[in-house]
């Protein structure tokens, strides 16, 4: 590059340093995970998932009223809190989504 004025070098120079400053200064994306990364993130999502289920399920208690004889009985079931192996389910379920695989 050419720079054809008395200072026309110098801002030219501290032009390139302040942008090699700045380019230091920020910080670096990478996009790419890898196999354990991307399994992490896909147990978590299905983790959560379960217990978002198991809150929704927990907050509106299964009930049903049934009359027996003379006696109203009212049936209450809480919902089961999920385990690891429910949880591993919902992952490779998610897991198999991700990699285009039909479901079993």
């Amino acid at each position: 590059m050419s720079v054809d004025t008395k200072y026309g070098e110098a801002i030219f120079k501290q032009t390139q340093e302040v942008a090699e400053m700045f380019k230091a200064a920020m910080p670096k994306i990478t996009t790419n995970k890898n196999g354990y990364e991307i399994r992490t993130k896909v147990l978590e999502m299905a983790q959560n998932q379960m217990w978002q289920d198991y809150h929704a399920k927990y907050g509106a208690w299964e009930t049903s009223v049934n009359k027996e004889n003379d006696e109203v009985v009212m049936k209450v079931t809480l919902p089961e809190v999920p385990g690891t192996d429910t949880v591993l389910e919902a992952a490779e379920k998610f897991y198999n989504f991700v990699n285009g695989k039909p479901a079993k």
